[in-house]
């Protein structure tokens, strides 16, 4: 089952009270919060609101959407951040891979992403949480090879993909990236871009030809996955609607 959702950083100039509203009023299901504006690193308080208000509304929390960077990141901060988490009711902590591409991070780079994720993972385990890596340009997860890669090296069960298409993405090569990527993946970031990339944000029912497979691929083996609005057209809750309204569509024709 692929459940709609939004990222809460697509609107940070909402409050979360704000954000729960648009989504419930949009059908949206669930909600990954960022760590940076709606609930900040060790503010406990905040993960317990967001759950509270979260729950009041009928919706879930797919994840924490924290910005560790693994391997530069100072490792003693992921005790705060899976606390935070664990506060927050996140079965997962979206984690980014490093600072650099794949091309240009050396072996002893590499070797230092790989140890700190599989260290963040353990702790997580502990406390019933998975760690899933963003999949994002200028990280060790900016190709299909150096993500699938990664994760052999890491080894470790709790360690899960993430998956975003790239700006006016070749249909066939995102189909491959998911495919390759299933069972474990987790999440997909649900948006449309033209070919510069984040700056040039379109409608997401401007490239239905890309997501329709996609969404259909994510969703054939019967594993529950979330599909999460972000970066919508002028950061506009409106378009948000536009969107939302898109991808519920989508949604009943790739599983009726």
């Amino acid at each position: 089952m692929l459940i709609p959702g939004l990222v809460s950083v697509t609107f940070r100039a909402l409050s979360v009270p704000e954000v729960v509203a648009l989504a419930r009023e949009c059908g949206v299901w669930a909600v990954e919060w960022g760590g940076d504006i709606h609930v900040p690193l060790n503010d406990l308080a905040a993960a317990r609101d967001a759950r509270q208000r979260c729950a009041d509304a009928g919706l879930t929390t797919s994840s924490y959407g924290s910005y560790y960077r693994a391997g530069t990141t100072d490792p003693a901060e992921w005790d705060a951040v899976l606390a935070t988490a664990v506060e927050l009711g996140a079965p997962q902590i979206r984690v980014w891979a490093g600072t650099t591409g794949s091309a240009t991070t050396s072996p002893a780079q590499r070797a230092a992403v790989v140890d700190a994720i599989r260290t963040a993972a353990v702790a997580a385990e502990t406390a019933g949480v998975r760690v899933a890596l963003e999949y994002h340009p200028d990280t060790l997860t900016d190709t299909l090879e150096s993500a699938t890669r990664l994760f052999a090296e890491i080894g470790h069960g709790s360690v899960v993909p993430y998956w975003q298409p790239g700006g006016a993405q070749d249909v066939s090569d995102a189909v491959e990236e998911v495919r390759t990527l299933l069972p474990m993946l987790t999440t997909a970031h649900v948006f449309s871009w033209g070919p510069g990339g984040w700056s040039d944000r379109l409608p997401l029912a401007a490239r239905e030809d890309l997501w329709l497979p996609v969404l259909r691929e994510l969703g054939r083996d019967g594993v529950d996955r979330y599909a999460l609005l972000e970066f919508v057209t002028g950061d506009s809750p409106d378009a948000f609607r536009a969107d939302a309204a898109t991808l519920l569509g989508w949604l009943s024709s790739v599983t009726a």
